[in-house]
């Protein structure tokens, strides 16, 4: 590929891949290790380990070979539809609970490779659409809770920390306003860093974290403890798992089309076993479930550089920064109020993605209206009281108990009750140009 291939111009193009999804990749577990109680070194370390982890998953999908790896210029990470039940799940069970879901999902996923593009039909955009929509209607309640300052924090909603946290939120829509390319793919990571940098001057700073830890660390399996396996826990990160599936089989077509590789079933395959694969990390390492980063995607698109090795070298660094434990430390730095203000952009723009998934479904159908309406209705009641079927028996409340199991679930029923049969609106496979499914990955930005 002429230039592209020299050295030092690969490595400069991985190092920009992980520059691109880092501030993506931070936030995951500075919100979800928050929920569950995690703070300082224990924070750090869930840092370190996540950057590990999306290493060595990016590394799983570019290793092309017999059994996994689609050999594409993939980067994995943790989606953002995993965050909401990933905080549900905690505040329940902890990060036992949630490596345990992780684990069976891994599962799921790599049972489900080898047949799943003869079932996706039975997962349209009114389905998926509505299930993101569900998850990030629910993600918004923490992206406000940390723009005050954090749920319980003695500041809460003071002038200082709302002031931090829109001022973030503004430069993220300058930057999508007034630049293009690179700098506006990076537009949230330059915003954590500027709001970090105004609040060390405002003295919400605390740098002892920092001094304290190594310059390298070794990462070990289930860190926080032994998985914990609950049946409501594993449905909704089943669930996620199945959504990940659908949104990454449209990174996959898009990605062929622009690499001019052309992928055939088999590929497929093998790329979503290694996403089980990468699902299986995560919950070993007590991490997260990783799928491929479509900012990424639009990054290849920009620069045209085609070649897997920038991955891999992507992949490397992310390993690199995972094992320097001074790394995960800086990030736990970042105040909660300008994680408030750059994920109420991020989790607000989950909710617009399953909208615009909703904008290839035929509206003018009453049926379509109703899918929607209940779905999103029951999954937000749920959310909003728990307690709503506290008196029925376990086996109903595993079900109920979740907004977003209880929410997918009414999605997927409907759909089969009014949609049954309508082969022109539910049909979709691996072989379809790509258009319907290649719109779901965006959910993953």
């Amino acid at each position: 590929m002429g230039t592209t291939d020299k050295p030092g111009r690969i490595i400069s193009l991985g190092i920009q891949h992980m520059l691109a999804m880092y501030g993506g990749a931070v936030i995951v577990p500075l919100i979800v290790g928050a929920s569950v109680g995690l703070e300082g070194a224990e924070l750090a370390l869930l840092v370190s380990i996540d950057l590990a982890a999306c290493g060595i998953a990016t590394l799983l999908q570019a290793w092309k070979n017999r059994y996994f790896g689609i050999g594409l210029p993939i980067v994995m990470g943790c989606t953002f539809t995993a965050v909401s039940p990933m905080i549900i799940i905690g505040k329940s069970y902890g990060m036992a609970g949630i490596c345990g879901a992780i684990l069976v999902a891994g599962l799921v996923v790599l049972l489900m490779s080898t047949f799943f593009g003869k079932i996706v039909h039975l997962f349209p955009p009114v389905v998926v659409g509505t299930v993101v929509m569900i998850i990030g209607i629910t993600l918004i309640p923490v992206a406000v809770n940390n723009l005050g300052g954090g749920v319980g924090a003695e500041g809460f909603g003071s002038a200082q920390n709302l002031g931090l946290g829109f001022g973030v939120l503004a430069l993220i829509i300058f930057m999508n306003r007034f630049f293009k390319g690179f700098l506006r793919t990076l537009s949230i990571l330059i915003s954590i860093i500027a709001g970090t940098i105004v609040a060390a001057f405002m003295g919400m700073v605390d740098f002892s974290t920092v001094s304290g830890a190594g310059w390298f660390s070794l990462i070990s399996p289930f860190s926080f403890g032994l998985p914990t396996f609950h049946i409501d826990a594993i449905l909704a990160m089943s669930i996620v798992g199945i959504v990940s599936m659908i949104e990454t089989t449209g990174v996959y077509l898009a990605l062929s089309e622009i690499c001019d590789q052309p992928i055939n079933e088999k590929d497929m395959q093998k790329g979503y076993r290694a996403e089980g694969l990468a699902i299986l990390l995560g919950g070993f390492f007590n991490a997260f479930p990783y799928t491929t980063f479509s900012q990424n995607v639009g990054l290849v698109q920009m620069t045209r550089v085609k070649t897997r090795s920038v991955a891999i070298v992507c992949g490397i660094c992310l390993i690199a920064l995972g094992l320097i434990p001074k790394i995960g430390a800086l990030t736990v730095l970042i105040p909660n109020a300008v994680i408030g203000g750059a994920t109420l952009a991020m989790f607000g723009m989950v909710v617009a993605s399953g909208v615009r998934m909703l904008g290839k479904v035929d509206f003018s159908r009453q049926e379509n209206l109703m899918i929607v309406a209940c779905s999103v209705g029951v999954g937000l009641g749920v959310t909003v009281q728990p307690d709503l079927f506290a008196k029925f028996p376990g086996l109903i409340q595993i079900l109920t108990n979740n907004g977003i199991v209880s929410g997918s679930l009414t999605a997927l029923i409907l759909n089969i009750i009014f949609n049954a049969g309508r082969h022109t609106e539910q049909k979709t496979s691996t072989n379809l140009s790509g258009q319907v499914l290649a719109e779901t990955s965006a959910a993953k930005s």
